[in-house]
């Protein structure tokens, strides 16, 4: 059993026992998150919403709380003498999906 869940303005396809990295939560580690934007359910018996599937709610523990690797943004016009470095670090949550509740 799957589904596609929405959540920091990205859909992703979940199974249950899976790991995720979503856009930060503001959820300690160990917590229990829900995700109620359930846009399909698949397995046995699918369930396709329009946009939302009614009463499906996805669960999940939050195992950590991160940033990812330091990417960098270069700005650069040619011939213009102009250019422009910065970099950020963009913080994660990673939660591991316990119950999908269609």
């Amino acid at each position: 059993m799957y589904a596609i869940i929405e959540t920091g303005g990205k859909q992703l396809k979940v199974e249950e026992g899976q790991a995720i990295y979503v856009e930060k939560l503001p959820v300690e580690a160990g917590e229990t998150v829900t995700f109620d934007k359930v846009l399909f359910v698949g397995g046995d018996n699918v369930k396709v919403g329009s946009p939302l599937v009614e009463g499906a709610t996805v669960t999940g523990k939050v195992e950590k709380q991160g940033r990812q690797k330091k990417i960098v943004v270069f700005k650069y016009k040619a011939k213009k003498n102009y250019h422009k470095k910065q970099g950020h670090r963009q913080p994660y949550t990673k939660v591991v999906i316990e119950k999908i509740n269609a």
